[in-house]
């Protein structure tokens, strides 16, 4: 053992072959005479099954990121008050360790909990270093970058060609499709239902796609539906589904090829102009309802908010409403 108390492997990084029985005994904190637990010993030393292909790599991560700090094993567990039979555990791919403790550990290593758990933009050097770049950006920056990044590798369309596709974007009960008929109509353009367009691509109703083939392949059909629309019209009036914002690549697509305008209102309005149009499935005086619509619309309105142009239609007429979707549209797009 080193003077902090850890096993050493021959190459001197704190790591012993995982076969080592000192170590085994020593991760799980056997007695010195070796009469560890048979629970306390790895599955792959018992010849039990393999261990599942997530902890492993998340041991593997751990021991990455505490090693590219210089740590041992003894002072990471001084710093995140996790026991060092619960880090050797983690590390080898059997200890199922909570969130708050994967938490804390991350925090001990000056690390973001993402990159202890693994996700994409972990996956290297440059992934990180550009992670770092954007840490502490404000919105505005980051929209910047977002679209500085677009140009770059070809996915933004020029100015011209998105200012031809307008598309509307909010919550049902906006008014997207009365008010994109009616702008179509002013601009003397096509109009788009986004959502007849993925019964098109699906060959099937919404309600039969969420029912019988759920929300995965109803996003798949929603981002073709998209592509195939910005393919087929280079100049429309798109009414898109209120969950658009919900796949990042789909938005992206739409942000990168359309002019977009966020349609809002008020929750209650929404709700109202839902079951005006016949819907009565969210039932107004249900206040459950209204809480998850009211949840829903919170958690959209950061997306939202990234279109070229806002239009409150609460509070005001039909006419009112399309004046100043028609002035919005003028303004982005000089139409």
């Amino acid at each position: 053992m080193s003077e902090q108390g850890e096993a050493r492997g021959p190459d001197g990084s704190g790591e012993a072959a995982v076969d080592d029985p000192a170590l085994v005994r020593a991760a799980h904190g056997a007695d010195p005479s070796g009469s560890a637990v048979a629970a306390d010993i790895p599955p792959a030393v018992r010849g039990e099954p393999a261990r599942d292909p997530f902890l492993v790599a998340l041991g593997e991560r751990a021991r990455s990121l505490r090693a590219r700090r210089g740590m041992t094993r003894r002072a990471l567990s001084v710093a995140s008050e996790v026991s060092e039979r619960h880090l050797a555990n983690l590390e080898l791919g059997v200890g199922n360790a909570s969130i708050l403790v994967l938490r804390q550990i991350a925090q001990a290593l000056g690390a973001p909990l993402a990159e202890l758990i693994g996700d994409e933009t972990t996956a290297g050097p440059e992934w990180l270093l550009i992670r770092d770049l954007l840490a502490g950006r404000g919105e505005d920056e980051l929209r910047r970058a977002r679209l500085a990044l677009g140009e770059l590798f070809g996915e933004t369309a020029r100015a011209d060609a998105r200012a031809g596709r307008i598309a509307l974007i909010g919550l049902r009960g906006a008014g997207k499709s009365t008010l994109g008929k009616m702008l179509a109509d002013a601009l003397d353009l096509p109009f788009v239902e986004l959502n007849r367009e993925l019964e098109r691509v699906a060959g099937c109703s919404l309600d039969e796609i969420h029912g019988l083939l759920g929300p995965a392949a109803y996003r798949r059909y929603e981002r073709r539906a998209l592509e195939e629309t910005i393919q087929l019209y280079p100049d429309a009036v798109i009414a898109t589904p209120g969950g658009i914002v919900s796949d990042p690549a789909t938005f992206n697509l739409l942000l990168a090829h359309c002019t977009t305008v966020w349609l809002k209102a008020a929750p209650e309005e929404h709700m109202q102009r839902v079951v005006a149009q016949g819907d009565l499935r969210p039932m107004a005086g249900n206040q459950e309802a209204m809480d998850d619509l009211k949840r829903i619309l919170a958690g959209r309105a950061a997306f939202y908010g990234r279109a070229d142009r806002q239009v409150d239609t609460g509070g005001r007429t039909l006419g009112q409403a399309f004046d100043a979707l028609r002035e919005a549209v003028r303004e982005a797009t000089g139409r």
